[in-house]
C-alpha cells in the first residue's frame, strides 16, 4: 500500500480523492468507493467489509468491551450519570434523567497530530 501510516512517514500527501470532498462530510458511500478503488475490489466487497467492521465494533461495544485501534483511537462504553433535566414545555418542572450507557471516543496520538494540521483549513472554512 502506498499510503503513509498514521504515525511516522510523510505528514502531507496529495489526496487523489480530494475532488470528492468539497464539504466537511465524508459519507459511507465515499468510504466504500475509496476502499474499493485502493484495494482493487468491487464496491460490493468493499461494502461488505465496511459493514462487517461496523458490526464487529458495535457488537463489542454492546458487550461492554472497549475497541482499541492503535494510532487511531479507542471506542469505550461509559455510564453517563443521571441528572436533573428541564421539561421544555414547562421549564419550571424538573425531570430526572436516569443513568445511561454511552459510547465515548478517545482520539489516538497519531490521529490527533494529523487532525491538528488541519487547523488552517478549518479556520478558512469557518468551522468552529
Amino acid at each position: 500500500c502506498s499510503d503513509p501510516p498514521l504515525s511516522g512517514g510523510s505528514a502531507v500527501t496529495r489526496d487523489p480523492y480530494l475532488y470528492l470532498r468539497k464539504m466537511a462530510n465524508f459519507t459511507k458511500k465515499e468510504i466504500i468507493q475509496e476502499v474499493s478503488d485502493r484495494l482493487g475490489v468491487t464496491q460490493t466487497l468493499s461494502s461488505k467489509m465496511f459493514h462487517m467492521v461496523l458490526e464487529v465494533v458495535s457488537r463489542e461495544l454492546a458487550n461492554s468491551n472497549n475497541v482499541v485501534v492503535r494510532d487511531f483511537g479507542t471506542f469505550e462504553t461509559k455510564i453517563a450519570k443521571g441528572r436533573p433535566g428541564r421539561n421544555p414545555k414547562d421549564p419550571n418542572k424538573t425531570i430526572p434523567i436516569p443513568d445511561r450507557a454511552v459510547v465515548k471516543f478517545l482520539v489516538g496520538k497519531a490521529l490527533k497530530e494529523k487532525v491538528a494540521k488541519t487547523l488552517p483549513e478549518l479556520q478558512q472554512r469557518g468551522d468552529s
